[in-house]
């Protein structure tokens, strides 16, 4: 299923006065798509993964699931057209006096299912996320990503076309967050789920999503592809999120050079180069060294995964008051890099 939010703002009055949560918001997520919604804290992201669900009423727009309006429906055509929605959230909100098997079951007792049906279907779905042989446990009894894996059985048990997983990482250690992601891939590709990530972290977006849309202080800032965004971010948001991401593939300079580098920082120009895993076959940096006969330094390094694809990251310094600054860039872009200034990662 698709969504469409349309023109969403959102405000909330409290004691201490008005607070705009979300400000014309206008995203359209394909069908089947994995999409991100992404920003520092207080940017809006829950408010607006709450509106498209209707949870929270938007005080102004439209959101449209497959086309239909969810301001026009009534309460009931409501309650059914959320069945079509599941939601997975940071803190699991599992019943701790219930078993893995109990918990999956929930809410298909709910929707009037007999016993032997839903625990049949349970049993279906928490061998989709391996957890076969926990379904006797206690929440108590599990890890982190046992309970998030519990987490997402529950949410598929209504066979929802829409996922809307809202910082279902935050509370895992990196290598969970991994295994996590490759589930929520694994279900978007055998069942066609439209999945909507709400995160604050770009090594999420990279990872699994295909499209990414940039909150700031209520407003989407930026969206798009998230290669295209990773490649040429536009907006600061953009590039201190990237700047932040600090996946466990990183491959920054460490020892003498990385403290050397660093003193010296703030005393040449400062670019960004991304390239992937066919933009270049050269060893391009010593080649430029030989071809302007002046120094770099690098200041970092990263091979990221961006959308399964291999994005390398260079972050260099040229010399300090370099006349073939223009030059270099234009070398490197002839080479098929992707080349920006980057003052912001000498902060």
């Amino acid at each position: 299923m698709d969504i469409l939010v349309e023109n969403v703002s959102k405000t909330f009055v409290t004691k201490d006065g008005t607070v705009e949560a979300l400000k014309h918001v206008t995203i359209d997520i394909p069908s089947g798509d994995i999409y991100g919604i992404i920003g520092m804290s207080g940017a809006g992201k829950s408010t607006l993964v709450r509106c498209m669900n209707y949870l929270e009423v938007p005080s102004e727009g439209r959101v449209l699931i497959a086309g239909r309006p969810l301001g026009s429906l009534t309460e009931s055509e409501l309650r059914a057209q959320r069945q079509d929605i599941g939601m997975i959230f940071q803190h699991f909100n599992l019943l701790m006096q219930k078993s893995v098997l109990e918990n999956v079951c929930f809410p298909l007792y709910i929707q009037g299912k007999k016993k032997a049906e839903a625990r049949a279907k349970a049993e279906e779905l928490l061998e989709i996320v391996g957890l076969s042989e926990k379904k006797k446990a206690y929440p108590a009894q599990l890890s982190g990503g046992q309970k998030q894996r519990v987490a997402i059985a529950r949410a598929l048990a209504s066979d929802p076309k829409i996922l809307l997983c809202d910082e279902a990482t935050s509370a895992l250690d990196p290598q969970t967050t991994s295994s996590i992601l490759e589930l929520l891939k694994d279900i978007n590709a055998r069942f066609g789920i439209t999945i909507v990530i709400i995160t604050h972290q770009m090594a999420v977006v990279r990872e699994i999503c295909r499209h990414v849309a940039i909150l700031k202080d209520g407003s989407v800032v930026e969206e798009g592809e998230v290669a295209e965004i990773f490649s040429h971010p536009k907006t600061d948001v953009a590039k201190e999120l990237i700047r932040k991401d600090t996946g466990s593939d990183a491959l920054a300079l460490s020892g003498s050079s990385a403290k050397n580098a660093q003193a010296e920082i703030h005393s040449g120009n400062i670019i960004r180069i991304v390239y992937s895993e066919n933009s270049a076959f050269e060893p391009v940096i010593s080649n430029l060294v030989l071809t302007f006969g002046e120094p770099v330094n690098i200041l970092k390094a990263d091979t990221k995964n961006v959308g399964g694809v291999a994005k390398g990251e260079i972050i260099l310094e040229l010399m300090n008051g370099s006349q073939n600054a223009e030059a270099i860039k234009n070398y490197l872009r002839e080479r098929n890099l992707a080349v920006e200034e980057a003052p912001y990662y000498g902060e």
